[in-house]
């Protein structure tokens, strides 16, 4: 490439999100592991290369994560929805409808994630060295692996900006001079310590063991079988996918352009343009939120049919203005109760609470229950496990709480909301005992 892509900004919230485009073919978003910075990226000439090769087959997006490289420095990362929404104000902002996503290491997560949640815009996922573990608890789940965040988190601690970490994701390169320099730099404008070490923490507080089941995508996971990555968590985590697909390679580099990067680039070029197939965008990841007034019976009768009539119509307008305020789809409802979907949980617990409290003039007060699941929809409907534990969920909360699954609970991580613990209950119909938290503050 005779030219450095020219960087560009683009808005995601408050946020300013640096990305560069090129390339030709169909669309691919590409999210690098770890921290960045777009323009040091083509410093290294084994990184130039391989970005230029993933030009000659695709129009190639890539962006530096919220926090790092080129793009706004942030307190906090925030949840993951809004890290997801990175991913969707660059694809608007660079005018693709329909990409393919590249996501590497904890960028697999954000990959997995996105595909999960949009499948109508997703053709197809390479998630590459995912740093995944199968954990045991109340159900198995794949989540990011303890030590690997362990060890990636002390060498941080021990020496960010020395370079040291070079040596841990790419060791046949330890004792190489120009290549550990470039590192340093690397590590010099990629992030702040603190957002090092805050990548870290959020990598390791989501479970993708409920996401990876809703990808539609066909999807590549690949990586190289010498790494401190435990492989039959990836292969596990490729068997949870309906379309996954398992790849493992030679070599001890996590970093997938260094050593043998041509081997890489085979695997997922030839899987990109030979990948058939499209995504069931009838089925996604989403959080379900159902709500209900307590004692509408009783209230009902104290007031009357035609006066229970106007108060039911204006906590109707109340809810549906604060739905199209924090995107909610109306799903359904039914009597004085609404069953919504949302693209975010965090935006569905705000929503919840804004409900709670904007119905509390009228003498009236809602619980309220949230799960995030795979959701399939017919027409306008919804269905899935997903829906029959929100609502179970709901039934249980109190008048005026909002209560959550454990699920929910861990990927808003980085939202500021608060939580109270519920202990563990069975839900009617449903298996497995679940873990339950009450919002105490958004």
């Amino acid at each position: 490439m005779a030219d450095l892509p020219e960087t560009r900004f683009t808005r995601s919230g408050e946020v300013e999100i640096a990305y560069q485009a090129w390339g030709a073919g169909p669309d691919m978003i590409v999210i690098q592991g770890f921290t960045s910075h777009l323009d040091v990226s083509w410093e290294l000439p084994e990184f130039a290369a391989f970005l230029d090769r993933l030009g000659r087959f695709r129009r190639v997006i890539m962006f530096d994560k919220r926090g790092c490289g080129m793009s706004d420095r942030v307190r906090g990362l925030g949840a993951v929805e809004q890290r997801v929404d990175d991913i969707s104000a660059v694809m608007r902002a660079a005018g693709s409808s329909r990409a393919s996503i590249l996501g590497w290491a904890d960028g697999a997560f954000m990959a997995a994630m996105f595909a999960a949640t949009y499948p109508e815009r997703t053709s197809a996922v390479v998630l590459g060295g995912p740093w995944m573990k199968a954990l045991t608890g109340g159900r198995t789940n794949l989540a990011a692996d303890p030590g690997v965040v362990q060890k990636l988190s002390d060498v941080i601690q021990e020496g960010w900006r020395k370079g040291d970490l070079g040596a841990v994701v790419a060791p046949s390169y330890a004792d190489d001079e120009r290549f550990r320099s470039w590192w340093r730099r690397w590590e010099v404008y990629s992030a702040s310590p603190e957002t090092a070490a805050a990548l870290l923490a959020w990598a390791a507080s989501v479970d993708l063991s409920l996401v990876l089941p809703a990808i539609q995508a066909p999807t590549l996971v690949i990586e190289r079988a010498g790494t401190y990555h435990d492989q039959e968590s990836n292969r596990a985590a490729a068997a949870l996918i309906p379309n996954g697909t398992y790849v493992r390679l030679p070599g001890a580099d996590v970093l997938p352009y260094m050593a043998d990067a041509d081997a890489i680039l085979d695997e997922i070029e030839g899987f990109l343009t030979g990948a058939h197939g499209s995504a069931d965008s009838d089925r996604s990841l989403a959080t379900v939120l159902f709500t209900d007034i307590v004692g509408s019976t009783r209230t009902a009768d104290q007031l009357g049919d035609r006066r229970w009539r106007y108060l039911l119509d204006e906590h109707h307008a109340r809810v549906r203005r604060l739905l199209d305020r924090f995107r909610g789809t109306e799903v359904d409802t039914a009597g004085d109760g609404f069953f919504v979907t949302f693209d975010g949980p965090a935006r569905a617990i705000r929503c919840a609470c804004a409900v709670r409290d904007a119905v509390r003039d009228l003498g009236i007060e809602i619980r309220a229950g949230l799960h995030t699941g795979e959701v399939e929809r017919r027409g306008t409907a919804a269905a899935g496990l997903a829906v029959h534990v929100g609502a179970r969920v709901a039934a249980l909360a109190q008048a005026s709480e909002v209560l959550v699954t454990s699920t929910v609970q861990m990927l808003v991580l980085g939202s500021g909301i608060g939580f109270a613990d519920r202990g563990q209950h069975r839900l009617k119909g449903v298996p497995d005992q679940w873990q339950l938290y009450a919002v105490e503050h958004t």
